[in-house]
């Protein structure tokens, strides 16, 4: 740079301006750009909507902002373009600095996971924040030939419920859940604060219905459906809740909060009782304390698997902590022998996933589950047979 443009910073109020319009860029991502909901056929000055914001910021630093024109932020924007501070490409969706915490590899790595929570997970909130973060991006996406919104890697497991409060309305399918309320959530997941929730459905008859005290402790997506793991207000019992299984009722009880210390400790707690076991029931309040305090003897659970899914099993090197899995023989084939030991609490979610083998796993122990498992073979058989 030009000691002429040196000098000009050289005047403490023209660096302190330069300092906020910095300041300005790195707490508000973002701006200057032209909201979706702007008229697009109106007139939109950035450098402006940046002014406004440097206001802002100078007050929340407690600095006497002078009164500036946009035509001065436009000759900082220069500055900061000269110095490498910005880069030299068009930031019609807003201005940014850089890549913020991100190397250019790591905010792609980050975009491909966001975009597969948003888009087939359909969290509303996490959709809302890809959108933006791809208008923001365009100027990059532009420079880079469309790579870095390009899906390298995604997750395919998609939700079989109305999620997106937005979608709902405009395709008339509001259903009352707690997903109108996830905003509300989260914030009292973040600030260990108790709420009243509304559980309205419980089609496996396990947990009942009604109001229920809380503490909200995670959001948990799981094979086709988002859950809420929480942790009963007097009990300190815990559970996952299907999150439409909720209605959208919802009370705070106090604002204050237990704070993110205890709620680590209780997620936790919960998160050693779901390694522990197979799925994400977590027990009865009994059951549940006396597995807590070590008190319950594991119930060891052998199942063959034969050829060609015994392969499959063979592959799954870490589908539990305590497993134990070893190749045999018999008289007319080969088979795999996967060894668990799980809870009591477990072995009916166990028994569902073995179920979608059919007849290239048998239940060897239990006897109770392996009887079932018969059982259940039975009755599909004879279904087709009807």
């Amino acid at each position: 740079m030009s000691n002429v443009s040196l000098n000009s910073y050289a005047n403490p109020q023209a660096f302190e301006r330069l300092m906020v319009l910095i300041a300005t860029l790195v707490k508000h991502p973002g701006v200057g750009g032209r909201e979706p909901a702007e008229d697009r056929a109106g007139d939109h000055d950035a450098a402006q909507a940046i002014l406004n914001k440097m206001e802002q910021t100078a007050q929340t630093l407690q600095i006497a902002l002078p009164t500036y024109s946009v035509h001065t932020i436009r000759k900082d924007l220069r500055t900061l373009r000269r110095y490498g501070i910005l880069d030299e490409r068009m930031y019609r969706w807003g201005y940014y600095l850089g890549t913020g915490a991100f190397t250019r590899n790591e905010l792609q790595a980050a975009l491909q996971a966001l975009a597969t929570q948003a888009h087939h997970q359909g969290d509303p909130q996490i959709r809302r924040l890809y959108e933006s973060l791809e208008r923001r991006l365009r100027g990059l996406n532009l420079e880079l030939d469309g790579q870095l919104f390009y899906p390298v890697r995604t997750h395919l497991t998609r939700t079989i419920v109305y999620t997106d409060p937005e979608e709902m309305m405009h395709q008339g399918h509001y259903r009352h859940t707690l997903f109108h309320q996830l905003d509300a959530v989260e914030q009292a997941i973040s600030m260990g604060q108790p709420l009243e929730l509304l559980r309205h459905r419980d089609p496996h008859g396990s947990m009942g219905t009604g109001y229920i005290q809380v503490y909200p402790l995670q959001l948990i997506y799981s094979d086709v459906a988002w859950y809420l793991l929480y942790e009963h207000l007097h009990s300190h019992h815990f559970e996952v809740a299907r999150v439409d299984r909720l209605g959208e009722h919802i009370q705070g009880l106090d604002l204050s909060g237990r704070g993110t210390p205890a709620q680590r400790q209780s997620l936790e707690a919960a998160h050693q009782l779901l390694k522990q076991g197979w799925g994400l029931y977590l027990g009865k309040e009994e059951e549940q304390q006396q597995e807590r305090l070590g008190n319950i003897d594991l119930v060891p659970v052998v199942v063959r698997f034969f050829y060609p899914v015994a392969t499959f099993i063979l592959e799954g090197e870490r589908r539990h902590p305590t497993q134990v899995v070893k190749k045999g023989h018999g008289s007319d084939q080969a088979f795999v022998d996967f060894t668990i030991k799980l809870p009591e609490r477990s072995l009916q979610e166990f028994g569902r996933w073995v179920n979608r083998f059919m007849h290239l796993a048998k239940i060897l122990t239990p006897d109770a589950l392996a009887k079932k498992h018969y059982q259940n073979a039975l009755t599909l058989a004879s279904r087709y047979q009807d």
